[in-house]
């Protein structure tokens, strides 16, 4: 067995498969609940068929991972060889994700550092990948640790929702926000902040909103190396043109990810999501 820090995160990071292999990130599950049946995230459910939900009124809520699933995953972890794991995971803001895994933690039988990002999606995915390159390179947990911490902090999120009612229905954005903007019949752009979603402007438009998305990633991008995603759910039209647009605008751009949310994501925020991520190398 080889010896090694390992990374384990949540299927909210919504790292492409293939990145979470070549890095050897581990992924614990979130649940949906769909109608009352219990269905994991990015096994059991796809952001197809939750959108399908959405759009047909059906009962979606969401949930942690129990537990006794990370105390599980640690051990599997431990077993493969690692001598310390970095457990990296969204905004406790968000889930108790964070909370489990701290209660799974204590029992770990190698040492487990649990972090809350402040993030969610590729936002916390970058933070997995600067940890797994640290520990790649021969980095303690600590220092895998740091550098998770310092990419959360020139991490940017910023999106675009159609409307800000499944937002208010989860508890994610204060009612009195969301009745403004419906009030006002406005497209509102929000981003990440604290580890919370925040109102960032109110537009009057959904062409002029993604337009507007557009030059903000554009200004946040700048001209140094960049990292940029973009997600989206049921609203892949929107997420190739923007993608094919800031290709042309952020002349610093390394890697650019497109891909459709997972359903937890999506749960919270309906279809016509359009969300990017801006991240700094």
């Amino acid at each position: 067995m080889s010896r090694h820090v390992a990374i384990v995160t949540d299927s909210t990071a919504y790292l492409p498969p293939p990145a979470m292999e070549r890095h050897g990130i581990t992924a614990v599950p979130l649940t949906v609940v769909v109608g009352g049946q219990a269905l994991e995230e990015g096994t059991e459910i796809s952001a197809r068929s939750l959108a399908q939900a959405l759009q047909k009124r059906r009962s979606v809520t969401t949930s942690r991972p129990s537990p006794e699933l990370f105390a599980e995953t640690y051990r599997r972890v431990a077993e493969s060889g690692a001598t310390g794991i970095v457990s990296l995971h969204l905004s406790a803001e968000f889930s108790g994700t964070y909370d489990a895994a701290v209660l799974a933690a204590r029992e770990a039988p190698v040492p487990v550092r649990v972090v809350d990002t402040g993030m969610v999606a590729m936002a916390l995915g970058f933070c997995a990948l600067a940890a797994a390159g640290s520990a790649e390179a021969g980095g303690t947990v600590d220092e895998a640790v740091t550098a998770a911490e310092k990419r959360a902090a020139g991490t940017s999120a910023f999106f675009y929702v159609d409307t800000l009612d499944y937002l208010r229905r989860g508890g994610r954005i204060g009612a009195a926000q969301a009745l403004f903007g419906s009030a006002l019949a406005v497209k509102p752009l929000l981003q990440l902040d604290g580890g919370r979603i925040e109102m960032l402007e109110k537009v009057r438009t959904a062409s002029k909103a993604i337009a507007r998305l557009e030059e903000i990633v554009a200004e946040r991008a700048g001209t140094a190396p960049v990292d940029i995603a973009v997600h989206h759910l049921a609203a892949h039209e929107r997420a190739s043109a923007l993608e094919a647009r800031l290709r042309g605008r952020v002349p610093g751009l390394a890697e650019l990810h497109v891909s459709e949310v997972g359903a937890v994501i999506g749960a919270h925020t309906g279809p016509g999501l359009l969300a990017v991520v801006v991240s700094p190398r």
